[in-house]
C-alpha cells in the first residue's frame, strides 16, 4: 500500500472512531470523510461498507490494546503496569462503546479472532510477569482478568459510571488481585 493510501487510511480509521462516539448508529460514512477531510469514494475504496469500517475500528483498538500491554509488561513494575491498563481499558470502554454497540446491533461477525488471540497473550503476558514480580496473586487465572476486565468494562458501559465510582470499583478489584499482606 501507498504511503499515502496508508495515511488516508489511519486518518479515515480516526476520524471513524471520533464520529460513531460522538453520533453513534446515526454516524455516516459521508461524516467520517468530512472529518478525515477525504472523499467519500476514498472512505469506500478503503472500506466497502460501514460493516467494514467498524470492522477496521476494532481490530486497529485491539492491536492498539495489544502493544500497550506488552509495552506495560515490559516495564520495571509490571503489576503497575497490568493495573495501569486494565484502568485505562475501563476508561476506553464507555468512549468506545458505539462501535462495540454498533457491531452487537447489526449482527455482525467480526472476524478477527487472531487480534483477539493477540490481546489475550499480551495481557497473559503482562499477568505472569506482574505474578513473578509478587504484585498480584499467583492463583490468579488469566480467564479471571479477562473476566473483570469485561465486567468492568460492560459495568463502564452500561451504568454511564462516574469517574468516583470507576475508582472505587477498581480498587475493589486490584485489592482482590494483589496478594494478601500479613499482618
Amino acid at each position: 500500500m501507498r504511503a499515502d493510501a496508508r495515511r488516508n487510511r489511519a486518518r479515515i480509521l480516526a476520524a471513524a472512531e471520533k464520529v460513531f462516539a460522538e453520533q453513534g448508529s446515526s454516524g455516516s460514512t459521508e461524516q467520517v470523510a468530512a472529518e478525515a477531510e477525504v472523499a467519500i469514494g476514498t472512505v469506500f475504496r478503503h472500506f466497502p461498507t460501514k460493516q467494514a469500517l467498524l470492522q477496521a475500528i476494532m481490530k486497529d483498538l485491539l492491536a492498539r490494546l495489544a502493544d500497550q500491554a506488552s509495552e506495560l509488561a515490559a516495564q520495571e513494575d509490571p503489576a503497575a503496569g497490568l493495573f495501569t491498563f486494565f484502568a485505562s481499558l475501563v476508561s476506553q470502554a464507555a468512549a468506545k462503546r458505539t462501535v462495540v454497540e454498533l457491531l452487537a446491533h447489526a449482527g455482525i461477525d467480526v472476524p478477527i479472532p487472531d487480534s483477539v488471540q493477540t490481546l489475550r497473550h499480551s495481557i497473559e503476558t503482562l499477568l505472569v510477569q506482574a505474578q513473578k514480580a509478587g504484585g498480584v496473586r499467583h492463583d490468579v487465572r488469566l480467564d479471571t482478568v479477562i473476566a473483570l476486565l469485561i465486567s468492568a468494562c460492560q459495568g463502564a458501559v452500561h451504568a454511564g459510571w462516574d469517574l468516583d465510582l470507576q475508582d472505587r470499583t477498581l480498587a475493589v478489584i486490584f485489592d482482590g488481585l494483589r496478594p494478601a499482606r500479613c499482618s
